[in-house]
């Protein structure tokens, strides 16, 4: 029987710590050439504020091309190299304040919720796109088809409900969907529980109508409070509870277990460095925005903390490589089907996200049944939607779906004409592969193996990461905070 002890610490006490040594912050162009490193040192480490931190990163839509992360004994040292979309180095200086200040943060707040309000911080000055600051909103995880969101989204406006925001992702045939709603009649979130009651119950009743008997589904209305959680994370989450990812598959490479050279397709490796009680984790896969932010989530949502950790990105792939261990703090060697678990996990945590078919965005005034309108063009037209993100900018409704034929053709140009003409504003496509890469113009130090690959684990992280630390750590200079 193993025996643990957890050390408790008052959340008074933890907080004095912090004010005696606060979070120094940063960020300098010099030593990169082609990236701005952003560096967080000698901060007071607690449970999720690495997720925090990649947020703030991600949120602004910088790429991040290589990291490097220690943090052990209660401190933390977070090296990040980053871009902008176009790959360029950050020059606005209100950007880089806005950073610091974002990072010193995330230092002051409690952990992580991991059932509460969704919200999405953007730069300064701008309009955050997701979420008002308070509404009503449904989250939903449910099997996916042809025409659901357009049925949705037309009881929504006969029930007189205003659509502010929603974001879905579809995976191994299941969605989940986040929606903000609002009462058409009176702006603001619908408070009567009678009526939220009647919402959802019409909702299910879509859901149930093309659904099997004993199928998984979760549909929940909800007017939501004042602690509040990332949009996207919630996705996760909602994906995560559904098992989306018991459909996942590893790349197991030939029957000899190799990976050709060239092979672009997700590869996990779970072992154990014995010395430290550590689970290592190698990830290698194709690179695109986002990736570090949705592998850090389903580590933190499996209940694991990351102590040290590379990342790195060259041409198309990543690779990425965690210590990590249960946040219960138990030694004990994971069993088999934990450790396929956590590997399938992160597989999925990679696929939600990548982009197929076309990309259809649309900006137009913003009006009661714009939703509705849009996705009954789609459906009309025997298309899926794969993902979607639409939201608010002032007067101005914005947002980009991907959508497929259903009978596995390319999507006819012509629907772009349809859905003008149903949105009443501007429309642009573009067609993606079902690899959806950002190509940054940042480029790796450190040598990527494409040969074969084996799925024994490699513990590279240890002369790697120290000597990498140890180089950035001598060329800090002057930290504000």
């Amino acid at each position: 029987m193993e025996i643990c002890y957890h050390a408790h610490i008052d959340r008074e006490i933890e907080s004095l710590i912090e004010r005696i040594h606060p979070p120094r912050v940063c960020i300098e162009n010099d030593s990169c050439p082609d990236c701005t490193v952003v560096k967080q040192v000698d901060s007071a480490n607690r449970k999720g504020i690495l997720l925090e931190m990649v947020q703030v990163l991600t949120d602004l839509d910088l790429i991040i091309s290589k990291s490097y992360i220690s943090s052990d004994g209660g401190w933390c040292m977070d090296v990040f190299h980053v871009t902008d979309e176009a790959g360029k180095k950050l020059t606005d200086e209100t950007l880089m304040l806005h950073i610091q200040q974002e990072l010193c943060a995330t230092r002051s707040k409690r952990e992580i919720s991991r059932d509460t309000e969704m919200v999405s911080q953007k730069a300064p000055q701008a309009q955050q796109q997701n979420v008002p600051k308070e509404n009503t909103a449904l989250e939903m995880s449910v099997t996916d088809r042809p025409g659901l969101l357009s049925e949705l989204s037309a009881v929504l406006v006969e029930l007189g409900c205003s659509v502010t925001s929603a974001m879905a992702w579809t995976h191994n045939d299941r969605v989940a969907c986040i929606i903000f709603l609002e009462d058409a009649s009176s702006p603001g979130p619908i408070s009567d529980p009678e009526r939220l009651g009647l919402v959802e119950e019409q909702l299910e009743n879509v859901v149930a109508a093309h659904g099997e008997t004993g199928q998984k589904k979760s549909v929940r209305v909800t007017t939501l409070g004042t602690g509040r959680t990332h949009t996207e994370r919630r996705l996760h989450q909602l994906m995560y509870a559904d098992r989306d990812y018991e459909s996942c598959r590893a790349c197991d490479g030939d029957s000899s277990g190799e990976h050709k050279k060239g092979c672009d397709g997700t590869h996990v490796s779970v072992g154990r460095c014995e010395d430290k009680g550590y689970l290592v984790v190698n990830v290698r896969s194709r690179d695109r925005p986002k990736l570090l932010f949705d592998t850090v989530c389903v580590l933190t949502d499996m209940q694991y903390v990351v102590f040290h950790a590379a990342i790195s990105s060259k041409r198309s792939m990543a690779h990425q490589e965690y210590f990590i261990r249960n946040c219960k703090g138990s030694l004990a060697l994971p069993s088999e089907r934990e450790k396929e678990e956590l590997t399938l996990c992160l597989i999925a945590a990679i696929e939600r996200r990548v982009s197929h078919g076309l990309m259809v965005d649309i900006r137009t005034d913003n009006r009661m049944g714009l939703l509705s309108n849009v996705t009954r063009v789609f459906r009309e037209n025997g298309l899926s939607i794969s993902r979607f993100e639409i939201g608010t900018e002032g007067e101005k409704a914005v947002g980009s779906f991907f959508v497929t034929d259903s009978s596995g053709e390319e999507v006819n140009p012509d629907i772009v004409e349809l859905v003008r003409q149903a949105s009443g504003g501007s429309v642009v496509t573009d067609h993606k592969s079902p690899h959806r890469v950002h190509q940054s113009s940042s480029s790796s130090d450190i040598n990527e193996t494409m040969g074969s690959m084996e799925p024994k684990p490699k513990f590279s992280l240890g002369s790697l990461l120290w000597s990498r630390l140890e180089r950035l750590s001598g060329g800090f200079g002057p930290i504000r905070s």
